[in-house]
């Protein structure tokens, strides 16, 4: 069994971000990685709800602010629908998903976690007027 740290990366490396999960096989798909990130993070989120979220996306009907996201009101939320909301913004290139030093292009991918234990985040910003 094999435990993975879950890491949020500015564009320059800088760890913003992190926590583990125990308890993984040592091989496990990269889309079955980001689908328990996301379960965990909203998971941690439920357990004492607020209006503040802390996660890879945006919520439904919140609005971007620095480390996180506002929601209207303070909730709980679908784990599902946020998992298949990453699945989406990965496709649209809205993050970038790195595991050692190797950059993952396609949620199939098989990730030995022996090997690289720690997955990286790092979101992208739109560029504005391109």
């Amino acid at each position: 069994m094999a435990s993975v740290t879950f890491r949020d990366e500015s564009a320059t490396g800088r760890a913003l971000e992190e926590f583990s999960v125990p308890g993984l096989p040592d091989l496990i798909s990269a889309r079955e990685l980001v689908r328990l990130r996301v379960r965990e993070e909203v998971a941690r989120h439920n357990a004492s709800p607020t209006a503040h979220f802390r996660g890879l996306v945006k919520p439904t009907d919140a609005e971007a602010e620095l480390n996180g996201y506002r929601l209207r009101t303070a909730r709980r939320l679908d784990w599902e629908r946020q998992a298949d909301a990453t699945e989406a913004a990965f496709a649209r290139n809205g993050f970038l998903l790195l595991v050692g030093d190797r950059q993952i292009e396609d949620l199939d991918v098989l990730i030995d976690l022996a090997a690289d234990p720690v997955v990286s985040f790092v979101k992208l910003v739109p560029l504005v007027g391109g």
